[in-house]
């Protein structure tokens, strides 16, 4: 175990650990101390992107931040099942092997997704749910994009390629920013650093497979998690998850609150960390049952 004492906060040192799941070596972050919240990174994403969230949340929360395998610094498989379900069960394994008996979950994009069936598995095991632009069945974006890069005929190009083209990368990467005037410097750098592992672009690819039919199994399972109290948090410039979709996903909750941002994009916790960190620990202070 490697203990890095995080730049925000010295006096809670982030520690590192490794478990496994499936088989695979999976690094993940904890630190703090009090009730359990756990971190779903986003599509190609792994824990740097809790960075900024991390000190600040783990002044009031023991906060766990896996690399999802496939990603990060976690193994990557070519055999691994990377359908909505499968990934929702080895998150729960991983709290399993965490010791994790109930949290608070907060997952971002394709990890909100995660959070969500995660949670519909086993609705008894989660307090609350904060989702930062989810992915969700009723967001229109990547509707044809999707088919395309999954195409037999295309699929191996794009894999062949998209570990060579940095300008690319970075296109779609700024992209996701709804004033690029707030990327810190290094960030794009810190993303970009696990997609040189051979596999990660593969994993993406898996993802993107079932996705058609991850959406309508998840819209299926929404009944099931109705009652947890749920944060939603968007960029009204989101130009990933169409921001137009989460009023349709708020009604799917009998709790729920929608924060949109304005001027951001789909990462608020890049682009705005600060106000973004507020919103999510004034959540979880509330007494919501």
């Amino acid at each position: 175990m490697v203990v890095h004492p995080p730049s925000h906060s010295p006096n809670l040192p982030v520690e590192e650990w490794r478990t496994n799941l499936d088989g695979l070596s999976c690094r993940y972050q904890r630190a703090g101390s009090g009730p359990a919240l756990l971190l779903v990174h986003g599509l190609m994403g792994y824990s740097f992107s809790w960075r900024h969230t991390i000190p600040v949340l783990a002044q009031q929360a023991t906060v766990y931040a896996l690399d999802m395998p496939g990603t990060g610094l976690s193994d990557r498989s070519p055999d691994l099942d990377c359908t909505l379900a499968a990934s929702a069960k080895r998150l729960l394994a991983f709290m399993d092997k965490a010791g994790i008996a109930s949290c608070d979950l907060l997952g971002t994009s394709h990890g909100g997704a995660l959070a969500m069936m995660a949670a519909a598995l086993a609705p008894q095991r989660f307090r609350r749910l904060i989702l930062v632009a989810p992915a969700n069945p009723w967001s229109a974006r990547g509707r044809f994009l999707i088919p395309f890069l999954c195409n037999a005929w295309v699929a191996p190009a794009f894999l062949h390629l998209a570990p060579r083209l940095r300008i690319l990368q970075e296109y779609y990467f700024r992209r996701l920013f709804g004033d690029t005037r707030r990327i810190r410097p290094g960030t794009q750098e810190g993303y970009a650093a696990p997609l040189r592992t051979p596999g990660s672009f593969e994993y993406g690819v898996s993802i993107l497979r079932t996705w058609k039919a991850d959406m309508r199994q998840l819209e299926a399972a929404l009944p099931r998690i109705a009652h947890i109290p749920t944060l939603l948090i968007w960029g009204d410039r989101d130009a990933a998850v169409y921001p137009v979709s989460a009023d349709r996903l708020k009604t799917q909750f009998q709790t729920c609150r929608l924060l949109m941002l304005e001027g951001v994009g789909h990462l608020p916790y890049e682009e705005v960390p600060e106000e973004f960190n507020r919103a999510v620990a004034l959540f979880l202070s509330a007494n919501h049952r």
